[in-house]
């Protein structure tokens, strides 16, 4: 997961506001080719209007979001045993979007697109309000050192734009190998209106059928690190003004 960085602010904020800090890795031949190969057929090239999902689709269906896919493991995997929703990613690092396109290419993908973009600026832009059924930030960046917990992506501001972007009804899924972070998490979301916790005192779950076990989860698992699913569902707008 390579999301991280958001400094506090609004959308209206005059100072940029990014959701990573760059740290590109060497990209290979193969994920290379792929953006010359497979990126006029899964890409989207960011232009900072409002996108037609069903006219990008062609068709009406369920979307979700995949905010910071890392290497695309689970987003691809994610799309082909659910053909029936359509699939958004966000990754500003190139490898990750590389290697995502030629997975999607060997499994004959039809219902994914993906940015190769900042995610604040495709969701304030490019994404329009209610558009999606469901969000998911795995493993972002926990930037663990007290100093950065600025640069994390769960914050207020963040939040809030999330759930101007899902639907009543839909869900924001995070997950997190960092209790500290999770317990971040828990103190950001439970003060924003726009979203309730689906299940359990802390709205903790465990890994949750969809969310396959990643190369990189394992990492973290054998490091000892324990792993937490937080759900949240979008809450009416009747009922935050209740």
């Amino acid at each position: 997961m390579s999301t991280g960085s958001h400094d506090a602010g609004r959308p209206e904020h005059p100072r940029a506001i990014r959701s990573f800090v760059l740290r590109e890795g060497r990209i290979t031949h193969a994920q290379q080719r792929a953006f010359a190969e497979h990126w006029a057929r899964f890409g989207i090239d960011y232009t900072a209007q409002p996108r037609d999902l069903d006219a990008l689709f062609g068709r009406a269906a369920p979307r979700v979001l995949e905010v910071g896919f890392g290497n695309g493991e689970a987003l691809a995997w994610a799309a082909e045993h659910d053909p029936a929703r359509d699939y958004l990613g966000i990754e500003v690092h190139r490898p990750g979007a590389g290697r995502l396109m030629n997975a999607l290419a060997a499994r004959d993908a039809r219902n994914v697109r993906l940015w190769n973009h900042d995610a604040v600026d495709v969701l304030r832009n490019e994404i329009a309000e209610a558009a999606l059924d469901e969000v998911r930030i795995w493993f972002p960046d926990p930037w663990p050192k007290k100093r950065h917990h600025k640069r994390r992506l769960i914050q207020p501001p963040f939040v809030e734009l999330l759930a101007a972007r899902v639907k009543p009804d839909g869900l924001l899924h995070l997950a997190t190998d960092w209790p500290e972070y999770a317990l971040h998490m828990r103190e950001v979301l439970a003060a924003q209106a726009g979203w309730r916790l689906r299940v359990g005192e802390s709205g903790e779950a465990k890994r949750p059928a969809w969310r396959i076990e990643t190369r990189f989860e394992r990492r973290g698992l054998d490091l000892g690190h324990p792993v937490t699913d937080l759900l949240y569902d979008r809450v009416r707008p009747s009922e935050t003004s209740a």
